[in-house]
């Protein structure tokens, strides 16, 4: 229990940091390719054994990193867009209800069963997400910000399918910790990639800010899988009841720290949006 409440403090913490690139005027993008340059490194450090660098283009999951390099540092700077436009509990909510879209792809490929409650679930997620980043007339809200998470949901389950298809067909347990760093890096080159075709059009200049607030965020974004990994291996719970435990205590503690630290307001609808959040992470999960 101690690894799961770890891990869900640095998922947390994921959140509040975004909002706080905002308050420091952090540069979004710059931060978010250090952190994957330091996500990778912590990975690398963290993987038991020797590190065959040179056997990894070999593996058969290598090219599908790039893919899922891509889709992360997109997803992050959604995440980060969202938190700091609709707040810290509207990106944990619409990042946790994505849940949902693994367990449709399921259903879809695996034929897995989907009962009535599952359904209702992932209904009731949809549902969830609106009210939660609902903003009433009194808040200044571009109308295409609620765009975003929507977005953050999709690209989230995407992510989510993404790992679980490439789990299931190619990846070995063992190298798992190997494929999570390889994926960290992959985002981060496919970051520096676009920063150095924005550098054409303006210099770069070197930004502590950006590099302290990757680090950071860095830290976290890794070991937030790290303490996850380690929390399955308890035979105390199984993965079902630890994945619920772990989305249901991250949308209700990043809804605390939002309201703690940055006074965020939550109506009765969003109330009502992460109620039916927490309802549908129960249903989908435990059914």
């Amino acid at each position: 229990m101690f690894d799961l409440g770890l891990s869900i403090l640095c998922s947390s913490l994921i959140f509040v940091i975004f909002k706080l690139f905002s308050v420091y005027k952090v540069e979004t993008l710059y931060a978010i390719i250090t952190n994957y340059v330091v996500a990778s490194c912590c990975g690398f450090l963290f993987y038991q054994g020797n590190i065959p660098v040179s056997e990894i283009p070999g593996k058969n999951w290598f090219w599908g990193t790039f893919a899922l390099g891509v889709l992360f540092i997109t997803v992050f700077n959604l995440m980060a867009a969202t938190s700091q436009k609709l707040g810290v509990s509207v990106a944990s909510v619409a990042t946790k209800m994505s849940l949902v879209i693994p367990v449709i792809f399921g259903v879809a490929v695996y034929h897995e069963q989907l009962g009535i409650l599952k359904i209702l679930g992932i209904a009731l997620a949809l549902v969830a997400v609106y009210f939660a980043s609902y903003k009433g007339k009194s808040v200044n809200v571009r109308k295409s910000s609620l765009l975003l998470p929507l977005l953050v949901f999709l690209g989230s389950g995407i992510i989510d399918t993404a790992i679980k298809y490439m789990q299931e067909i190619h990846i070995k347990e063992a190298e798992f910790p190997l494929f999570s760093a390889t994926v960290f890096g992959a985002a981060a080159i496919t970051g520096l990639f676009f920063i150095l075709i924005k550098s054409f059009r303006k210099p770069l200049k070197l930004n502590f800010r950006n590099i302290l607030g990757g680090i950071a965020l860095g830290v976290p974004n890794y070991f937030s899988v790290f303490f996850l990994m380690r929390a399955l291996q308890n035979g105390t719970l199984n993965s079902a009841s630890i994945f619920t435990v772990n989305n249901v205590a991250i949308v209700m503690f990043s809804t605390l720290l939002g309201i703690l630290l940055f006074k965020e307001k939550v109506s009765l609808k969003n109330w009502g949006g992460i109620a039916l959040a927490v309802t549908s992470i129960l249903l989908v999960a435990l059914t």
